[in-house]
């Protein structure tokens, strides 16, 4: 792995002082790449080398002009509306020849926020806005290559605005921040809505009109324990319920995978924990359940281990 990614914190803060910076959140993979000369090198936070499905990124990452460097960012897809879009995401990820890819109209941007490294020269210590006017001078932008933009933080954070305009929400960076590998609270992600990573630990037979699967069972991590967080029922089409089925029927395990399983729950399959899907949801209820939760794709960027619940903080000083 080149370097451990900065990772924000989930936030409930809705004023910020001045000291800050807010960027769009993009709803898309986390992707670092590498330039040493004639070779790039493009991972996902998690190390998984990804060039070999992004071959434009990498053509658009040597062509610049400047030899050495490190960059962070994320690649996304857009819809028809101009938002970003995971599940289009899923359909390039699962093309695995990127000419067909392309050709489907699946397209990527990479939008690059951040510069550990130019030149041969560590600048994590720099502050971020020192890093990202780097950025700005190294790179040469254009398709599909882009700068995330931000703007000053000073006072209520326009999160509805964000919202409203079909944006997944926001994320607010310290203007001094330094870069550091692990989840910071100098990072803070403000979602318009709920949600995150669950590890898909089981699976229900498929009723009525239903084929594939009916729901998924799935959960988090505490303590080392998987935790069951509730059943997943809804945002697959025909095509997406009988391929997930085939993955699912490959790691069928004869016993649970959660510390503490549904005892109600009936024509059940137990899974190894393998599989990390993408959920949205309304809320966690009391019982620390998921509420209303809808499937929206698999992430082969994070290990199913490192999933855990995602608990918003109000203010920096939470630490992970």
């Amino acid at each position: 792995m080149l370097i451990r990614p900065m990772l924000a914190t989930p936030s409930e803060r809705r004023v910020l002082d001045d000291g800050w910076l807010l960027e769009r959140k993009l709803d898309g993979v986390r992707a670092i790449a590498e330039r040493d000369g004639p070779h790039v090198r493009l991972v996902s936070r998690t190390g998984k080398p990804m060039a070999d499905g992004y071959p434009e990124l990498v053509a658009a990452l040597a062509a610049q002009p400047v030899p050495r460097f490190t960059v962070d960012g994320e690649i996304v897809a857009f819809d028809e509306h101009g938002r970003t879009s995971f599940a289009r995401l899923q359909r390039r990820m699962q093309l695995r020849d990127p000419v067909r890819a392309v050709a489907a109209g699946v397209r990527v941007s990479y939008f690059l926020f951040d510069l550990p490294a130019l030149l041969g020269h560590d600048t994590t210590g720099l502050p971020l806005l020192n890093r990202k006017q780097l950025l700005r001078e190294t790179v040469e932008f254009a398709d599909p290559l882009y700068f995330t933009e931000h703007v000053a933080a000073d006072g209520p954070v326009p999160l509805a605005e964000a919202c409203a305009r079909g944006w997944e929400g926001l994320v607010a960076k310290r203007a001094d921040s330094r870069y550091v590998p692990r989840r910071s609270p100098d990072w803070l992600k403000l979602p318009c809505t709920v949600g995150q990573e669950l590890v898909i630990g089981g699976f229900t037979e498929p009723a009525g009109r239903r084929t594939g699967f009916g729901a998924l069972l799935v959960g988090h991590y505490e303590g080392g324990a998987l935790r069951y967080a509730g059943k997943v029922g809804t945002g697959f089409d025909t095509a997406l319920l009988h391929r997930l089925r085939a993955e699912l029927d490959a790691l069928v395990r004869p016993d649970p995978p959660f510390a503490d399983p549904p005892a109600t729950e009936r024509r059940v399959h137990w899974v190894e924990p393998r599989l990390v899907a993408r959920v949205a949801f309304t809320e966690w209820t009391r019982e620390g359940r998921l509420r209303a939760p809808r499937f929206e794709g698999l992430r082969t960027d994070k290990r199913p281990e490192d999933v855990v619940r995602e608990r918003p903080s109000d203010g920096p000083e939470q630490h992970d």
